[in-house]
Parts: C-alpha cells; structure tokens; sequence
C-alpha cells in the first residue's frame, strides 16, 4: 500500500502470534484479581465485549504500534537495508507488546502501584519473550531462520524508545479516566438501586 517491501517476513509474523502474544497472554490469564473488583457493580449482560472504551482503546493503540513500527522500519530500510529494516520492525513490535502486556496487568491502577512482582508469571514470560526476541537477532544460526540481522546499541535503544510510548500512553489513559471521573462500572453510590 505504501510501494515499499514487507516490514516483516513470514517467519518473523509467525513467531509474534506464537511467542510473543502467546507467552504473556497465558501468563495474563493468571493475573490476580484488583482489590476492588467486588465493590464494583456487574456489566450488564447484552453489553458489548467493546464497550467501556475497549472497542477505541484497541483501535488507538492498534494505531500507535503499527505506525511506531512502520516509521522505524522505513528510516531503518532508506538507511541500512531490508534485513535491517526488518528486525528493526520485528523487535519494535514484540518491544511494544511487552510495554502493552504490563500496562494493561489493571484496568484502572498504575503498574507501580500493584507492584512490578505481583504476578511473577507474567514478568517471567516478558523476560522469556525478550530474551528468546535477543537470540533470534544476534545468534547467527538462528538469524537465517528468522530472516534477522544484527542491530547495534542505538537502535536496539531506538526500538525500545518508540515502543515505550505505549506503556505511557495507557497510564495516561488510566489516569485521565478513572482519576478523574470515573467510568460506568464502577461502584453505586449508597442508597441506589442495584
């Protein structure tokens, strides 16, 4: 669509939806409950999965990681080269889905206030993935496989940079709107009907 060549090859697409989202999704599913899930009223049943702001909340981050990988695979291709470009790309996007995975661990509190421990399955599947991304970039048996080459520092710091963008910007999300106002759902003030 843009007249430039795959930000990512098969194999490289192929491994994000098998470790990448695989790994951490698992470990999500064993986050513990938020203190005040109890005090908070249900959702209504014939609510939509996409409702609360689900529905905006994937499209705008969907957005931000697609352009945040797209813009560094352009500069990293016009600069270097298509392999390059490519594991500029691949270690972008699996970079900002572990920034996503802990900023998403609550719906409504900061990750600093749960504490960066309180699900170690879940930090143990984020430190797996990265290290697992690590190899596949640098060990040369496995970059022919992966259709990977060797970043240097500052673009390996370049990719975690751009991809750092959506962990802040949920925690601004987050802050902007149950800090401030709240959200259906949350708990019914005294005297209410249930």
């Amino acid at each position: 669509f843009l007249g430039v060549p795959l930000p990512l090859a098969a194999a490289q697409i192929l491994w994000i939806n098998l470790v990448s989202d695989g790994l951490p999704a698992l470990a999500l599913g064993v986050e513990p409950p938020e203190q005040d899930i109890m005090s908070r009223s249900p959702r209504p049943p014939w609510e939509s999965l996409f409702a609360g702001g689900m529905g905006s909340h994937i499209l705008w981050v969907g957005l931000l990681m697609g352009l945040g990988t797209v813009a560094l695979f352009g500069w990293s291709h016009r600069t270097t080269d298509l392999a390059h470009g490519q594991t500029m790309a691949f270690f972008t996007l699996m970079a900002f889905q572990m920034f996503h995975v802990l900023a998403i661990r609550s719906e409504r509190q900061a990750l600093w206030t749960i504490g960066l421990l309180s699900n170690p399955q879940l930090i143990g599947a984020v430190v797996l993935t990265v290290v697992l991304q690590l190899a596949i970039t640098y060990v040369s048996v496995l970059q022919p496989i992966f259709h990977t080459t060797a970043l240097t520092a500052g673009e390996l710091a370049a990719c975690v940079a751009v991809a750092s963008t959506v962990y802040v910007a949920v925690e601004v999300e987050k802050w902007g709107r149950y800090r401030r106002g709240g959200r259906r759902g949350t708990s019914p003030s005294r005297g209410s009907s249930p």
